[in-house]
């Protein structure tokens, strides 16, 4: 659908977080609410602010600092974890490594998966099998992390109850065979000053215009670096300034499908001009890995009586992008 938005909306997720899992509270006007905010969102501009998601802003900053610290370590160090076919294209990505519609983007990353072991869905992820290589230094660097996927996990099925509701399906309907066992990606990405790259290295963008492949993506952001940009109907590109506290949440290819295009995920992209090093840290909340993911009864009774989109197996479609998405 999308908008001419000239901002993104910022909800108070608060009494969804208390209530949804609560199945007396169906009928709480502060939920109603959130639920309704939640679909004018993600109809509007594919993206929004979550205030009130309960987990403490002391995290969010200490899952940055460290992951700053990660990157500013010696080049040698971070090569320690460096991503490899081997490693299941987990670990340590150099800036440019990461591609972007063909061209180089302008940032580093550790990329963190769900662990596949060896034969847990066939061939389908056979180059993503797997566990995560987490580095040394800082310390603490991994019980940090895990700690912080287990929450946002957590965080991300509530508000897929709440987006579930918005769209007039039963509150379970990103579970089960959909997302019951939902595949999670976490990608750490510093954004070099600009200055700081070779001249012979250099393009204009941190990373390129894209959009997610999954359900939900929960961005936490430096609060006081602006380079995150959203693009509207218009072509109009908005950015996503920094809220302390929050995280900026947007909508993926998963969810079109499934919603048969109620909901459209909006093409964003990330060009850091400011003379600051940027962090964030981006949690992809998705389907089943092996989830045949298609246009759902009642959304395409609501959109004319057609599919839209043919179904997807989405550990394809990742590992289709995953195999094509880097340079080493």
């Amino acid at each position: 659908m999308g908008s001419d938005f000239k901002a993104i909306p910022l909800i108070d997720i608060g009494p969804l977080v208390e209530k949804i899992d609560d199945p007396a509270m169906a009928a709480d006007e502060g939920l109603l609410d959130v639920i309704r905010m939640l679909d004018d969102a993600c109809k509007d501009a594919g993206f929004f602010y979550v205030k009130g998601h309960g987990i403490p802003e002391s995290l969010l900053t200490e899952v940055r600092d460290v992951t700053r610290k990660f990157f500013h370590l010696p080049h040698e160090e971070k090569l320690k974890i460096k991503m490899t076919p081997q490693s299941g294209y987990r670990g340590y990505q150099r800036v440019g490594e990461n591609v972007t519609k063909g061209k180089p983007d302008m940032h580093e990353a550790i990329d963190c998966y769900t662990p596949i072991e060896p034969g847990k869905y066939g061939a389908l992820a056979k180059p993503m099998e797997g566990s995560n290589l987490w580095p040394d230094h800082p310390p603490n660097f991994d019980a940090l992390l895990e700690n912080y996927i287990s929450l946002l996990r957590d965080l991300s099925r509530k508000i897929m109850r709440g987006i579930a509701l918005a769209l007039g399906a039963p509150l379970d309907a990103f579970e089960g065979g959909m997302a019951g066992d939902p595949f999670w990606v976490l990608r750490l990405i510093g954004y070099p000053v600009s200055a700081d790259i070779p001249q012979e290295q250099r393009t204009d963008t941190g990373c390129g215009s894209h959009t997610d492949y999954g359900l939900l993506t929960l961005v936490n952001q430096d609060d006081d670096v602006c380079a995150l940009e959203v693009r509207n109907l218009s072509g109009e590109w908005i950015y996503a300034k920094p809220i302390p506290g929050t995280f900026v949440c947007n909508i993926g290819d998963m969810l079109k499908v499934w919603s048969n295009g109620i909901y459209q995920p909006t093409l964003h992209r990330v060009v850091n001009n400011s003379p600051r090093y940027r962090v964030s840290v981006a949690f992809f909340y998705e389907s089943n890995f092996d989830a045949a993911v298609e246009p759902v009864e009642f959304c395409r009774e609501k959109t004319g009586g057609v599919a839209k989109y043919e179904k997807v197996v989405y550990g394809e479609h990742l590992v289709q992008k995953v195999l094509t998405n880097f340079v080493m």
